[in-house]
């Protein structure tokens, strides 16, 4: 075999149809786009529209819910609570509360409160009121020797 006897396989490759080029290509005129009609123009693409048939986006079951009344807390870890008492940024003799953690700086806004999670150590004896708190986040507190406690909202009437 020498290199002026390579040839693609038979049917490998196919000639562009020039489009539009007169009646003797068989795609002259309007080059197989039919007669008028949104399709026919250029620069049409119909995404998602199926022909009068239901569409796909249409026929799916839609899933999940947002609750649009929902809670958001604002979440602070012990083991930052504890950095910010080591670094003399919040007072351990004195009650934790929400206000001294905005004041501190380690919480930036309140939002419907706070919430303490149990990610880090907690070494000093803390006492914490917050709007939550996780269990572990409680067992943790009360286990360096301090108490975490919940208080709870006000109705809403």
């Amino acid at each position: 075999m020498k290199l002026h006897e390579l040839r693609d396989n038979p049917g490998a490759t196919k000639k562009r149809m020039r489009v539009g080029r007169g009646p003797g290509s068989g795609k002259g005129k309007m080059g197989g786009r039919g007669i008028k009609g949104q399709k026919s123009r250029s620069g049409v693409a119909i995404n998602g529209y199926e022909g009068g048939q239901m569409p796909l986006y249409q026929r799916l079951p839609k899933r999940g819910f947002n609750k649009p009344n929902r809670k958001a807390y604002a979440v602070v870890n012990l083991g930052l609570i504890q950095k910010f008492v080591d670094e003399k940024k919040l007072d351990a003799s004195a009650a934790i509360t929400e206000e001294a953690l905005v004041a501190s700086g380690l919480v930036r806004r309140v939002k419907d409160g706070i919430r303490v999670l149990a990610k880090g150590e907690v070494s000093a004896k803390l006492n914490i009121e917050v709007t939550g708190a996780s269990k572990a986040a409680v067992e943790a507190v009360e286990k360096a020797g301090g108490s975490l406690t919940v208080k709870t909202a006000p109705a809403a009437e």
